[in-house]
């Protein structure tokens, strides 16, 4: 809205120096007993200027400009004169009292001002005693006497008359620019006044109801997270408070804990969060100690020809909009480092794999040509999406199987501390040691080796007789059972090892089947016996050997059916390895 005409006028604090009809005002020296102005004269440069020339002639002489330098000066100061100057010694002459020459202007100035201060103090002495006296003789004396004791003294054939008189002198009002420019000062300091005393209320007013609306957000975001199921503990007394006997130590405030019970200290200390009370929007979290990393999980496979393949999990961001979110964001980033502070501890132990340890950084050679990378990423070096390739997966099972063996070995750790605080016993009470967390996820990238190792060689096997013209199939089942099973399996005390089998069938007839179990243990059930195998060449050994067993004796079965019209007899020596045939008179 436009402001009114008034409120845009702007006055300047310069002294007026014209009336209203645009006429110099004169500097006001004195106002007369009856009303009338004093001001000071104009002066005329040209009289003034003749005046200092006459005071010139009068004082120092008519032939003054006419002397020289040094007699000028002797008659500006008469009371120095110079002797002995061949010797160059300067000297000081006092002249006698009645030769002293006339006071300078300059001298007649500075006595003056030095007196004048003094004759106006004592004129004010002077007329505050004679009002006193006479104010103390007109309370005192009888009208009648009064006269005859008044300081002027009258002839007795005229009337007495009070020589005390009393003259009222009122200041006369300013010219109209100077009201209206007073009158516009007092209304714009009041205005301004009024303006900065309004502005303060609602200033005041505006944060009494901000502080009111972030009082019932606060509560009502408590009450929220109370309802999510999320932890609140009573948050410590500010420093400086009483800690002694009889002093309030009652919380006036809480926390919010969204760590796993059974987590060490540090990692429970870190996560800790609070709800702002200033400031900061109603939605948002406070977290003091969070660092804003996530879990990186990558495997890294070397091949044959150098190559390095790189494959990563899929890292989910979690919205922190919402006090939901931004909890679980936080509890899976404590999550994360207290996996990695774990793995940590046990890649200097591991029995079957070396380990490089940094700060940020594991790197574990778990198997030939194969490294598992576990790596602290800072939140906003995140990738959208993974890196193209199938092997993402087996990151992303090693990444979830990690949180399931953190999660087994906490249940370990509370059910042995229940176990032991419910005992009876007196004997001291040990370190409980977790399960381990990093040897499960090893034993599953070295079992995954494995497995690639053996299906590639009993494959190679399979497609050998396929392209003879022998019909074979094999079904490979690297992991027995189901996810659930899986799951269960590492959730127990002690996780069992891994386990699958494979099914070699030839010729629609014959079968062979292995059983392997986690790391690397593979075992051969023929039917005559069930051996383990070690190697990959005694596996190889042995599938040939079988195949060439299962390929003779269907041979043997052809021939027996072929020469059964002359009672031929066909059967696989096992020690020569090779089938032989007989009928009347023929041997082969």
């Amino acid at each position: 809205m436009e402001e009114p005409p008034w409120k845009r006028l702007r006055l300047s604090l310069e002294r007026p120096y014209k009336d209203d009809a645009g006429q110099p005002i004169p500097a006001l020296l004195d106002i007369t007993p009856d009303g009338q102005y004093v001001h000071e004269p104009k002066e005329d440069a040209a009289a003034q200027v003749g005046e200092n020339l006459r005071r010139i002639f009068l004082e120092r002489g008519l032939d003054f400009f006419d002397k020289r330098k040094h007699e000028r000066d002797m008659i500006m100061e008469p009371d120095v004169h110079v002797e002995d100057e061949g010797e160059g010694n300067f000297h000081e002459k006092e002249e006698p009292e009645g030769l002293k020459q006339p006071m300078t202007p300059e001298e007649l100035f500075k006595m003056r001002m030095e007196i004048l201060p003094q004759l106006h103090i004592a004129f004010g002495e002077m007329s505050q005693a004679r009002d006193l006296l006479s104010l103390l003789l007109a309370a005192t004396m009888p009208p009648e006497a009064a006269p005859s004791l008044a300081l002027d003294a009258q002839p007795s054939s005229q009337p007495q008359q009070s020589t005390l008189t009393a003259t009222v002198v009122t200041k006369p009002p300013p010219i109209s620019s100077v009201r209206a420019f007073n009158a516009q000062l007092v209304v714009g300091g009041k205005d301004r006044a009024l303006r900065q005393a309004a502005d303060l209320f609602k200033f005041a007013a505006e944060k009494m109801e901000s502080g009111r609306l972030r009082s019932e957000t606060y509560w009502v975001d408590a009450l929220r997270i109370r309802r999510g199921n999320w932890g609140l503990v009573p948050a410590p007394l500010p420093l400086g408070s009483a800690t002694g006997k009889g002093a309030d130590k009652t919380s006036k405030d809480f926390l919010i804990s969204f760590g796993m019970e059974e987590s060490p200290p540090l990692f429970r200390r870190r996560a800790i969060a609070r709800i702002p009370t200033l400031g900061i929007d109603g939605n948002a979290l406070e977290f003091p100690l969070r660092q804003r990393t996530r879990l990186h999980v990558s495997v890294i496979t070397t091949g044959a020809s150098g190559s390095r393949h790189s494959v990563r999990n899929v890292i989910k961001i979690i919205d922190n909009t919402s006090l939901e979110g931004s909890l679980r964001a936080a509890q899976a980033e404590v999550v994360e480092q207290e996996i990695f502070s774990a793995l940590i501890k046990e890649a200097s132990t591991l029995p079957t794999a070396s380990a490089r340890v940094s700060e940020r950084l594991i790197v574990i050679e778990a198997d030939q040509g194969t490294d598992l990378q576990f790596e602290l990423i800072d939140e906003g070096a995140v990738l959208p999406s993974p890196f193209p390739g199938n092997g993402s997966d087996v990151c992303d099972l090693i990444f979830a199987a990690l949180h399931v063996l953190l999660l087994r070995a906490h249940a370990l750790v509370k059910a042995e501390r229940l176990r032991r605080i419910g005992s009876r016993t007196s004997a001291p009470l040990g370190i409980i040691q977790p399960p381990p967390i990093l040897q499960p996820v090893i034993d599953m990238m070295q079992y995954r080796a494995f497995c690639d190792r053996v299906y590639s060689e009993i494959n190679r096997k399979v497609q050998a007789l396929r392209q003879a013209g022998v019909p074979a199939s094999l079904q490979f089942e690297a992991v027995g059972g189901s996810g659930e099973e899986f799951i269960a399996h590492l959730r127990e005390n002690r996780a069992r090892p891994i386990g699958g089998q494979a099914l070699i069938r030839i010729d629609n007839r014959h079968s062979l089947r292995f059983t392997f179990l986690s790391p690397s243990m593979l075992i051969a059930h023929l039917p005559q016996a069930t051996m383990g195998i070690a190697s990959i060449p005694q596996l190889s050994q042995l599938l040939g050997d079988e195949m060439g067993a299962c390929l003779l004796k269907g041979i043997c079965d052809i021939g027996t059916e072929r020469c059964g019209s002359v009672n031929g007899t066909w059967f696989v020596d096992t020690l020569t390895g090779r089938g032989v045939g007989r009928w009347e008179g023929c041997v082969l």
